[in-house]
This record gives C-alpha cells, sequence and structure tokens, in this order.
C-alpha cells in the first residue's frame, strides 16, 4: 500500500505545472548573468575608451580656448 501510495504522489509531482515558470525564470536569470560575465570586460573598455576621448577633446578645447562663445566680434561702441 504504502509503495503505490509513494509512486503515486511521485507521478503526481513529475506532472506538476505550477513550478515550471519559477524554474524557467530561474535558468534565464542564469543565462542573463552569464552573458554579463562575458560581455562586462569588453563593454566596460569601450565606455572607457568613450570617456577618455571626451575628456581629451575637453581639455584640447580648454587649451586652445574653447569654442566660440568668448569670441568679442560684435558691434562696439
Amino acid at each position: 500500500m504504502r509503495l503505490s501510495r509513494m509512486l503515486k504522489r511521485c507521478k503526481e509531482f513529475f506532472y506538476r505545472k505550477d513550478g515550471a515558470s519559477g524554474i524557467e525564470y530561474a535558468i534565464a536569470a542564469a543565462m542573463v548573468a552569464a552573458v554579463l560575465t562575458t560581455f562586462i570586460e569588453p563593454i566596460s573598455t569601450n565606455v572607457t575608451s568613450i570617456f577618455e576621448k571626451v575628456q581629451t577633446s575637453m581639455e584640447n578645447a580648454g587649451k586652445t580656448g574653447g569654442g566660440t562663445a568668448s569670441t568679442g566680434g560684435g558691434s562696439g561702441t
């Protein structure tokens, strides 16, 4: 009697669908984590490169006078 009840519960356990979505979300989260750990270094390297280019451009603009906003060139008195 116990063995048949245990087999019945095992069958019910394997055919239940309510836990499937939780497992699917866990697998999806693991896949996202794997992709992020794979590509985080190249992405951070590219972002750092972009910020360094911006910083260099701003420093060079500051050395040369920095644009047309401060050029007088208007009608005087």
